[in-house]
């Protein structure tokens, strides 16, 4: 059988390359090496199809846009010298010098890593090493074309998002986490470095910020080395990830005495619709993990049209504190919802579960909120979700909202243009408090405007609430530029007021959203 391609002497040549690759996205970098490896010497199909590890009908293909511009010799297919500047240019042929040198990038790290946050036992943080994460931005800068791609890492305790921009600085990277702590590091240092980086707040146990869903052409996480914590993360993976091109990278790992659970592990991403493309053992080390040896594997996984992008809300994903898939929070007796009724002055006959996806609209009985397994920011969350005019939110006694005048006052601050806040500490147990919102009797102003909307899109709403409180008329479009110019990453116009980090929450509603 001939090796030989048929070129079509009309077929666009660069114009119609390029486009291919574009359609290829992240993945397209293997394709890319093809030319690069036509415009040094002559190969054959065999020798393409080897080096870049592509299926043969990809090259093909390749060969075939090209046209005339790929000329076939007896030693095989090579790109003709007159159109080497042309592709170099517009298919980039040359891979681009780093601007850091990997030593330089893992100091840095070692730098961010100390000045961090303390790992959170109860979210199952286990710091991994400043050269694990540079390991990844290497595996990502080595494997995926990232000069127009965006990332999404699903948690980020390790800070791999700062040294992929770090290796990769035309790369861009949105990073989601529970942890506020961990968000305004990463935004600290990515403003200080000007790495193009944007923090986004979500539980994942509630769901996926709508602005994230469809987007992503990878996305990495190191998610909770249970089963429905593997389970729950690849699921939100699924619904980031772009139809088409995309992969998710996962850290997983389990222990050689217990390979059932491995196969459990490995069962449910089957299950998912996740195809193993590669797994690379040994490839994450910790600063802890001992019960695995102190490493994980690096799964690389390509979701089938099968791939499952929802498994609604599920909070026991993790092995340690209150929502550990051992705690099992057990229901309020008769007598426990009878004190909280005593402390509320209202009879409360349930609790309501926790998750602020969706407004909380409430009528009838004064809703109380279950928030006893909350690790910090649920409050915060249900506040800005609910809409009653007056509520109870039941959580830990020692919550971290709560347990100081500088940590309540900070809570008022955020929330005092929309509800007034008492704090009953103590009650209706010693290991409990019932926090009491009643609607604040003042308008609010643009910040109560955006507080009364949290599940809107912040660049919708934000422009409506200017229009609303602004002495002299405004047009829309006015509004809208005004939002712009006052806004310092434009990303955030397109979240829900409920999705931002605590301190840009903090920042829109006192200094911008103010004016």
């Amino acid at each position: 059988m001939s090796t030989q391609v048929e070129v079509a002497a009309d077929s666009g040549g660069v114009e119609a390359v390029r486009e291919r690759l574009r359609r290829e996205g992240a993945l397209a970098r293997p394709l890319r090496h093809v030319f690069t490896l036509l415009a040094r010497q002559p190969h054959s199909l065999s020798e393409l199809v080897r080096i870049c590890r592509t299926p043969r009908r990809t090259v093909e293909e390749l060969i075939r846009l090209a046209g005339e511009d790929v000329e076939h010799c007896p030693d095989g297919y090579r790109l003709r010298d007159s159109v080497h500047e042309l592709y170099r240019r517009h298919v980039r042929l040359d891979v681009p010098e780093p601007t850091r040198t990997d030593e330089e990038v893992e100091r840095l790290l070692r730098d961010f890593v100390a000045t961090g946050p303390a790992p959170c036992a109860a979210l199952d943080h286990v710091t991994a090493t400043p050269g694990t994460a540079l390991r990844r931005a290497a595996w990502l800068r080595d494997n995926y074309d990232l000069s127009r791609a965006h990332l999404l890492l699903l948690g980020d305790h390790d800070l791999t998002s700062l040294a992929s921009c770090l290796l990769v600085p035309e790369l861009r990277v949105t990073v989601v986490d529970l942890d506020e702590r961990i968000l305004a590091h990463i935004d600290g240092i990515a403003a200080e470095y000007r790495l193009p980086v944007h923090t986004v707040h979500a539980d994942l146990r509630f769901g996926l910020p709508p602005a994230l869903v469809d987007g992503f052409e990878l996305v990495f996480s190191d998610p909770p080395y249970t089963p429905e914590g593997i389970g729950l993360f690849t699921a939100r993976a699924a619904e980031a990830m772009a139809d088409g091109n995309s992969r998710l990278l996962l850290a997983y790992g389990f222990s050689s005495r217990t390979p059932a659970l491995g196969h459990k592990v490995q069962q449910e991403l089957l299950r998912l619709g996740m195809v193993f493309e590669n797994i690379v053992s040994g490839f994450n080390e910790y600063h802890g993990a001992e019960a695995i040896g102190a490493t994980s594997a690096l799964y690389v996984c390509q979701p089938t049209g099968r791939a499952h992008k929802s498994t609604g809300e599920r909070q026991a994903i993790y092995t340690h504190g209150p929502q550990s898939l051992e705690s099992g929070g057990e229901p309020p007796g008769a007598e426990f919802l009878r004190a909280i009724g005593d402390t509320l002055g209202s009879e409360v006959t349930e609790l309501r579960s926790p998750g602020w996806q969706r407004p909380l609209r409430t009528a009838g009985a004064v809703p109380v909120f279950d928030l006893r397994a909350d690790p910090g920011p649920w409050l915060l969350r249900t506040l800005l979700a609910c809409n009653a005019d007056r509520a109870g939110f039941l959580v830990p006694n020692r919550h971290p909202d709560i347990t100081s005048e500088h940590a309540q006052h900070s809570l008022l601050r955020l929330m005092g243009a929309k509800y007034q806040l008492c704090f009953q500490r103590g009650k209706p147990d010693a290991n409990h408090a019932l926090v009491v919102a009643e609607r604040s009797k003042q308008g609010g102003g643009v910040a109560g405007y955006l507080s009364h909307r949290a599940h809107g899109k912040i660049g919708n709403i934000w422009r409506e609430a200017l229009i609303a409180n602004s002495e002299t008329p405004l047009t829309k479009r006015e509004a809208r530029e005004h939002v712009e110019a006052l806004v310092t990453d434009s990303a955030d116009l397109g979240l829900r007021l409920i999705d931002l980090p605590r301190h840009r929450l903090d920042t829109l509603l006192h200094t911008e959203a103010g004016q």
